[in-house]
């Protein structure tokens, strides 16, 4: 891609990341607060995709302003509790979604207060009686729980997800229906309503292979819930990592980008019910049945990554393999042991990149860079992986300055300060970045950093060096002249 492609990514709405200051979207309302009544929703279908780990909804909702004044402001209610496993909120006009996104901030309030809000902006005020179509996006993490929560090493595993029929929503619904999207036909158990609540009068729910549709309903007041619930089989692990640390540093010098990820992964599948069996479990790799555990991960690294490395607790003791090429670059990794339900497993990763793949010269300028990197990378996995925090830092040559970024991962703080490694006078600019609630969707999603890198900058290290080298040839010097015998001196006549 070329360097006015990378810099036109979203400038004018660029963060700049100023020394020491730290960010949260957070708005603070009173504790008694109730989202004014300038909308409903006229008609709102609701997705739950279950295919995964965590739960992907998709709210396509048609609202109206039925206040006499244009409004600006539209309001998503979670429960207490909920709202903390929500992540990567996104709102976008459907019908006109090149426009952008809308903002979509997390507002606080009251520990006490029974329901927390995001507020989502309008890039416009909408105009009374006029009539929009929002698409809503989020994920819920940690929102599947096995059931039962105890099972043999061989058994299939079962989830339970329980929900409200209903969205959430601040404002009277019209009509509303919400569909399910099981990864499976095997479902023992899902909740069946009266069809008195149905606005056709038809079974709730209407079962089509692996969805189940719950509506469509009638008019409902706001914040109303109809709690339900389904049991569907699961076989796989439950991957959450508690923590995902990575850093990116830039080298000019060198011409090289060093990354590396720091994983601190969980299974929150069902525990096993007696002890792990390894004779059964190496039987049952001959013909590799579904589990429960995790025996694998695999990363797809960007194109032209090499060296790549991989580090568990104790060392190097497990299984990987690293190919590269000009088509792809993978890493594959087993771990000493499969990760069943209740277990732990901490290590991390490396690689490096040819600097002329990441970074760019602005354009007219003599000072200015632009990286673009993956905001993170972590494994691909088929059954889908969480993270509860994600901290990347981007760390700079030493004296890079005017840093701005952008990124289309919701990030909750940014921050600068200096990191300090071998023969650095002041330290190295690094640009911290964090993020709650991500899933591995957004893997592939870009950071932009834009930097000045002034011509001084640039020759501090060499001459860092230099000076370092003529000291000690120097203090050689000094010491190899000096008398350091103890013997008598000879007297003069």
């Amino acid at each position: 891609m070329r360097l006015l492609q990378w810099a036109s990514l979203g400038l004018v709405t660029l963060a700049a990341a100023d020394s020491n200051l730290t960010h949260e979207s957070r708005n603070i309302l009173p504790s008694v607060f109730k989202p004014p009544q300038h909308f409903r929703n006229v008609n709102l279908v609701r997705n739950i995709n279950l295919d995964k780990s965590y739960a992907k909804e998709t709210i396509n909702v048609v609202i109206e302003n039925i206040d006499k004044e244009p409004q600006s402001h539209y309001y998503l209610p979670f429960e207490p509790g909920t709202i903390g496993r929500i992540g990567a909120v996104e709102v976008k006009d459907k019908k006109n979604p090149e426009r952008g996104g809308f903002v979509a901030e997390v507002t606080e309030l009251d520990p006490y207060s029974p329901t927390e809000f995001y507020k989502i902006t309008f890039p416009t005020p909408l105009k009374p009686q006029e009539q929009l179509t929002l698409s809503i996006n989020y994920y819920s993490l940690s929102i599947l729980n096995p059931l039962p929560a105890q099972i043999e090493q061989t058994d299939k595993q079962y989830v339970l997800y329980s929900f409200s029929v209903y969205a959430p929503s601040a404002y009277v619904t019209q009509k509303q229906k919400t569909k399910l999207k099981l990864p499976t036909t095997d479902v023992p158990d899902a909740v069946v309503l009266p069809k008195s609540l149905n606005a056709e009068g038809k079974e709730d729910p209407q079962k089509s292979g692996t969805t189940y549709t719950y509506g469509p309903y009638g008019e409902r007041e706001a914040g109303a819930t109809q709690e339900a619930s389904v049991r569907y089989e699961f076989t796989k692990p439950l991957v959450h990592g508690k923590l995902l640390e990575r850093d990116v540093e830039v080298s000019h010098w060198g011409g090289n980008v060093a990354v590396e990820e720091r994983h601190w992964f969980t299974n929150r599948g069902a525990t096993l019910k007696n002890h792990f069996s390894r004779v059964a479990w190496q039987a049952s790799s001959y013909y590799n049945p579904p589990t429960s555990a995790l025996k694998e991960f695999r990363y797809p690294l960007v194109v032209g990554s090499a060296d790549a490395y991989f580090i568990d607790d104790i060392g190097n003791v497990s299984t990987s393999h690293f190919r590269s090429s000009k088509r792809e670059a993978t890493l594959e990794l087993k771990p000493r042991y499969p990760i069943f339900g209740g277990w732990n497993y901490s290590f991390k990763v490396g690689w490096n990149g040819d600097l002329q793949s990441f970074v760019r010269r602005i354009t007219g300028s003599s000072d200015g860079y632009v990286l673009k990197v993956p905001f993170f990378e972590g494994p691909k996995q088929a059954e889908g992986v969480e993270y509860e925090r994600l901290v990347t830092r981007i760390i700079l040559p030493e004296g890079a300055k005017n840093v701005r970024f952008e990124t289309a991962v919701p990030i909750v703080s940014n921050s600068t300060g200096l990191h300090r490694t071998f023969m650095d006078t002041v330290g190295r600019t690094t640009l911290t970045l964090t993020a709650v609630n991500v899933v591995d969707e957004l893997r592939d999603r870009d950071l932009v950093v834009i930097y000045d890198y002034p011509s001084a900058a640039r020759f501090r290290k060499p001459l860092t060096i230099f000076a370092g080298v003529l000291a000690i040839f120097a203090v050689s010097w000094v010491v190899g002249n000096l008398d350091v015998s103890i013997g008598k001196k000879q007297k003069t006549a």
